[in-house]
């Protein structure tokens, strides 16, 4: 996964890289990031990395998450960046949710959370394989809802992950996203 936000040709990027990776560097050579987060994920290769005059404090981090605060230079407020990254076995979710719901700290701060949650919130992001199951759907929707964070959409595929090459054994799902405040959406209305 690779998750770019552009503001104002100054990008901020998380990216997972696969869990044998030891390092996450080549997405942030790409952007040119002056500076860098990552990998900090012991799950899953993770990073965070940035360029311009936007000051970033890093606020707190885990296995699965990294968590900072961005004092845009720009339009001269301060809004919250968490990656996030769900835990892949559903019998953990709840973990992942609870966690969600510890980082929903400050409620005066825009808050834009990027990752992967490794779930769906609602049927029609699953193609293929087994059913989810319509009560650890409506965690997800409940732990986002808990927090206030609405779902941005999407720019290109609507399908985030695939496996299978065969029709009859392909699945695939809407794992990444990104979730925000209102108050986010409204520093920020382009997105």
């Amino acid at each position: 996964m690779e998750m770019v936000l552009e503001e104002e040709n100054d990008p901020i990027a998380m990216v997972e890289g696969k869990k044998h990776q030891r390092t996450v560097t080549g997405p942030f050579d790409l952007l040119g990031s002056e500076v860098g987060i990552g990998p900090l994920v012991l799950a899953a290769s993770s990073g965070l990395g940035w360029k311009g005059k936007s000051l970033i404090n890093l606020k707190s981090f885990s296995s699965f998450h990294i968590d900072v605060e961005v004092q845009d230079e720009e339009c001269g407020a301060k809004w919250r960046l968490t990656g996030f990254y769900g835990r892949p076995d559903g019998r953990h979710r709840a973990v992942s949710w609870n966690l969600l719901r510890q980082l929903n700290y400050d409620h005066n701060t825009p808050w834009v959370v990027l990752g992967d949650f490794n779930e769906i919130a609602n049927s029609f992001e699953k193609k293929g394989g087994r059913l989810r199951s319509e009560r650890q759907m409506m965690d997800f929707r409940m732990a986002l809802e808990d927090c206030n964070l609405n779902d941005l959409g999407f720019t290109s595929r609507w399908f985030t992950w695939e496996r299978g090459r065969f029709f009859t054994t392909n699945i695939r799902e809407r794992l990444d996203r990104g979730v925000t405040t209102l108050k986010w959406m409204e520093l920020n209305p382009r997105y």
